[in-house]
């Protein structure tokens, strides 16, 4: 009775632990916030690209992604996001989510669906942006402007 007990124990573990695998898949999609249409992870959390991250080199490290969690990937696309926009970039022993070639990141003071705290803070002397489904940089003066940026991609981009 015991052995059937533990066996029946360690399938039920399995079933859960698999069940809690699967349905934690990393989501772009697209939700709205104050700046018009942004990308968003799949609890509506707004994501962020950093001006001082490039296609080859990760600004954001130590510290930084306790404020700025980085977006484990590979992803699937939703909504506005586009699936050809999503790749991935190596990030210590894992993966990191791009779009557009921008690595994405959420903000830990955000905390709801469609706000946006992080935008626009300065970090090293660049800057965090929300990023639009087109890929680029959101501002405040793109706000209604359906997502695009205001003067281009930022630097390095």
């Amino acid at each position: 009775m015991k052995r059937v007990a533990l066996v029946l124990a360690v399938a039920v573990s399995a079933v859960a632990a698999t069940g809690a695998l699967g349905s934690s898949k990393t989501v772009v999609g697209s939700g709205h916030t104050s700046l018009g249409t942004a990308l968003v992870n799949a609890k509506g959390l707004t994501l962020y690209l950093y001006e001082g991250d490039s296609a080859s080199h990760l600004s954001c490290t130590g510290a930084c992604t306790s404020t700025w969690p980085p977006l484990s990937g590979p992803a699937t696309a939703t909504g506005a996001a586009k699936p050809s926009d999503l790749g991935t970039i190596k990030r210590g022993s894992g993966t990191q989510v791009t779009y557009h070639g921008h690595p994405l990141y959420t903000f830990a003071g955000d905390s709801k669906a469609g706000q946006t705290g992080g935008e626009g803070i300065t970090l090293d002397g660049r800057k965090w942006y929300a990023i639009s489904p087109s890929g680029t940089a959101m501002t405040a003066s793109s706000k209604g402007s359906s997502g695009g940026s205001s003067g281009g991609s930022p630097a390095g981009w």
